[in-house]
């Protein structure tokens, strides 16, 4: 044991009779020296020597003679905090989730576990009005109002506002694909791209639109079909002011004004700016085509 943190008895009373907020380390020498007393724990008898401090926390003072090494002290606060920290360190998940079964080292990460649950959104952005259920999601989020993104790649020098999209990112410049499916064997950078993937294998599309009841396997789908219903077109070109519900039209569109065509047809050479004109193109010549009839 290091030297430094040993303590006599006297200044182990003096320590918890004072409260004194001393750090984990030393507080498990000290607690490590009480236990040695069977007799800390309080009983019935006991009440009437139970104190509060200054801070609200308990102390026992129990005598058993009348020498002064015999005055026992115990801190309920710190020992709390010290027994929290030692399961953390430990790595042990004692509280478990009855819904779900995920444990967590902390009642109060549990707590804001179960919200996800209950739906209970209590943390709410100033800002906007948006509700979470987690502090931690709220202030990620007010990122987005204040412009903050501490966290910045070292390969790019891209900021994130979170952290766990930071990581994400990280995987563009790693390649790293941990994520497999099991029905293809086609590998996947994030988690929720394979969840998304495994719909093709499936046929599970729960994202549904409320307006005609079509239904999408991804929520980005349908927030795009939305727009046939609101009428919404947030992106247009730069070059003639035209607006469109998709960035993918937009973007075949813009190669009207910049001449590209990308898309050639392998049996007349011939080029176009979409891919489904050059489909239409190939089917009309294979129709026409003597060895079609």
């Amino acid at each position: 044991m290091d030297p430094s943190l040993s303590l006599s008895s006297t200044e182990t009373r003096t320590v918890l009779q004072n409260n004194t907020r001393v750090p984990l380390k030393m507080l498990s020498v000290v607690l490590t020296r009480l236990e040695h007393d069977k007799t800390l724990e309080p009983t019935g008898s006991d009440e009437k020597n139970i104190s509060n401090s200054s801070d609200g926390s308990k102390i026992i003072r129990r005598h058993k003679n009348t020498s002064e090494d015999t005055f026992q002290f115990k801190s309920f606060t710190q020992v709390e905090t010290l027994q929290s920290h030692q399961t953390l360190r430990a790595g042990k998940k004692p509280h478990q989730c009855v819904e779900c079964g995920k444990r967590f080292s902390q009642t109060s990460h549990l707590k804001d576990h179960q919200r996800i649950h209950t739906g209970e959104k209590s943390y709410q952005c100033v800002e906007c009005g948006k509700r979470f259920s987690q502090a931690s999601t709220l202030q990620s989020h007010q990122m987005i109002h204040t412009g903050e993104k501490p966290y910045q790649c070292v390969d790019c020098g891209t900021s994130f506002s979170r952290s766990s999209t930071l990581n994400r990112h990280r995987m563009i410049h790693t390649g790293e694909k941990p994520y497999q499916c099991v029905d293809c064997g086609k590998r996947f950078s994030h988690a929720e791209s394979l969840k998304v993937h495994q719909r093709t294998h499936t046929g599970e599309k729960p994202y549904q639109c409320v307006e005609c009841g079509k239904s999408f396997s991804r929520p980005s789908n349908l927030k795009v079909h939305q727009r046939t219903h609101t009428g919404e077109k947030p992106y247009q070109c730069v070059e003639c002011g035209k607006r469109f519900s998709k960035t993918y039209s937009l973007q075949v569109h813009q190669k009207i004004h910049t001449g590209e065509k990308p898309y050639q047809c392998v049996e007349c050479g011939k080029s176009f700016h979409k891919q489904h004109t050059l489909k239409s193109t190939r089917r009309y010549i294979l129709e026409r085509s003597p060895t079609s009839v």
